[in-house]
């Protein structure tokens, strides 16, 4: 199984994309991932430059989530919802609707929080988003509080947490 994973933080030293490092270290037997690139390159979301050829970051992105069997989302929490580099990746790979990318696809969603929140209304957003898309998101999410604590490197250091994420992931296999 391919999966694709996207860090909705552009940040280099993002706890969400150290997660989804660790995550990948997680995954079912036989199973590749591939962090997705060039969030940071996506224009905002803007109807009139969704053509039969949008831009190239759209397109490679579009490509890379066709291409995957399943994706992975990390969604960092910024004032009580998620990033707007993730809110564009998912709007540009929800078109054209009921035929994006990401129609029918399945995705499951974590994140990495310093508050002790765990990024949860974020996690709601990104659901309640996917769900519209038509995406099979995996019901529930896995959230990280205190993650500068328990996301080390590219390591999950406490052994509940790296439990319920490889739990999360046997569900999206």
């Amino acid at each position: 199984m391919s999966i694709l994973m996207i860090s909705g933080s552009l940040r280099s030293d993002s706890l969400n994309t150290a997660l989804l490092r660790a995550a990948a270290k997680l995954l079912p037997a036989g199973s590749t991932a591939q962090l997705a690139a060039g969030l940071a390159d996506l224009p905002h979301y803007n109807e009139e430059l969704d053509t039969a050829q949008p831009p190239a970051p759209v397109a490679a992105l579009r490509q890379a989530v066709a291409s995957a069997d399943a994706v992975v989302i990390a969604t960092p929490e910024y004032n009580g919802t998620t990033s707007g580099a993730l809110k564009d990746a998912l709007d540009w790979c929800s078109r054209p609707y009921g035929a994006g990318a990401l129609a029918g696809k399945k995705v499951a969603v974590l994140a990495a929080s310093p508050s002790p929140n765990a990024a949860a209304w974020a996690r709601e957003e990104v659901l309640k988003a996917l769900t519209v898309i038509g995406a099979e998101a995996v019901p529930n999410s896995v959230g990280i509080g205190a993650a500068n604590t328990v996301v080390v490197g590219d390591e999950i250091t406490d052994p509940a947490v790296r439990g319920q994420v490889a739990d999360l992931l046997a569900q999206l296999a």
